[in-house]
């Protein structure tokens, strides 16, 4: 299929940040009184973005606008010292990084985390690779699914989107994918469901990653 580079996602994909996550959370909600949720839910809580974690974490009457702010403001506090306490590669994702760029496949991320923790986290936590660039969630740019960012990795990496493979594991990704016109991967591996990541528009899944390789 002529594929050249890689976008990946982060949270679920490339790095298991759930536990860093959802422990962040609960202390925050711990200390303000509010009932913790258990780490499987988590899973279905992020993807979107911080402020729709706090949006799902928070209790139903506790959901106005500056409750959810107060409370993105502390988790953003609490994460910023604790993201790195349990969060990891997954299993196979060095290998496949090795592989990747003995090929001269380009790659990148791009990520619903902040822009800064996005590209903190891809630093220290996978620094022995060269990613073309790194974009999380920026003020005034729209968030995944909108393909906007996508298709300012391909102006810059200068590799069209039908050359691209997207490797991530909700259907926010998928979607990301098809709109941008890359080819989805949907990862096992991750935070959600084979049924969610087929429905998002999948066209492959792997349950491990270096299944992709089958790709090329």
């Amino acid at each position: 299929m002529g594929f050249k580079a890689v976008l990946f996602d982060l949270d679920g994909t490339l790095l298991n940040t759930v536990e860093d996550l959802g422990d962040s959370m609960n202390r925050v909600l711990s200390r303000a009184g509010f009932p913790i949720h258990d780490i499987e839910t988590y899973k279905y809580f992020v993807g979107w973005g911080i402020e729709k974690l706090v949006y799902l974490a928070l209790p139903e009457n506790q959901r106005d606008d500056a409750t959810i702010a107060k409370y993105v403001a502390n988790m953003r506090a609490e994460y910023s010292k604790h993201w790195a306490d349990k969060t990891r590669p997954y299993d196979g994702i060095p290998e496949l990084l090795d592989a990747l760029t003995a090929r001269g496949i380009k790659m990148a991320v791009l990520s619903n985390k902040p822009d800064d923790s996005t590209r903190k986290s891809t630093a220290k936590l996978l620094p022995n690779w060269r990613f073309e660039i790194v974009i999380g969630a920026r003020e005034g740019v729209p968030k995944k699914p909108n393909p906007k960012a996508a298709f300012e990795i391909v102006k810059i990496i200068k590799i069209p989107p039908e050359n691209f493979l997207y490797l991530g594991d909700t259907d926010i990704d998928m979607e990301t994918a098809t709109k941008a016109g890359m080819y989805p991967v949907g990862a096992l591996w991750g935070f959600r469901e084979a049924d969610e990541l087929k429905k998002g528009g999948a066209k492959r899944l792997i349950s491990h990653p270096m299944e992709l390789l089958e790709l090329l």
